[in-house]
């Protein structure tokens, strides 16, 4: 398997409500949001099969919450991956809010 030669890098992406990680400037993955006030839903992550096992949803995700913290928000991980990678990373802990049924009813009218 040849090593991708360029950094993967992550940027938010404002009008498609996401955040993508770019491997020699192709999207290998994103993770998607909504903003609900001050709360940041992060609910679908993926990456790109031809790019699994290189750890980029990590790095992707773990990029994503520093950013949500740099914006003065909050995380709620409505998305599986994100959840499980906070299960494992205690120091977004007192940036996370709990999944509630609100959250879940005002997601699914966002997303239609």
């Amino acid at each position: 398997m040849p090593q991708p030669s360029a950094t993967p890098t992550v940027e938010r992406v404002d009008n498609r409500h996401r955040y993508e990680i770019l491997v020699d400037g192709k999207r290998a993955g994103l993770t998607a949001y909504r903003d609900r006030g001050e709360q940041r839903v992060f609910y679908h992550t993926e990456v790109d099969d031809a790019f699994a096992g290189q750890g980029l949803a990590a790095q992707l995700v773990q990029e994503a919450l520093a950013d949500v913290r740099r914006s003065d928000k909050r995380i709620v991980p409505v998305c599986p991956y994100v959840a499980k990678y906070l299960n494992r990373h205690e120091e977004f802990n007192d940036i996370t809010d709990p999944v509630t049924v609100e959250v879940l009813q005002w997601l699914d009218t966002e997303l239609g």
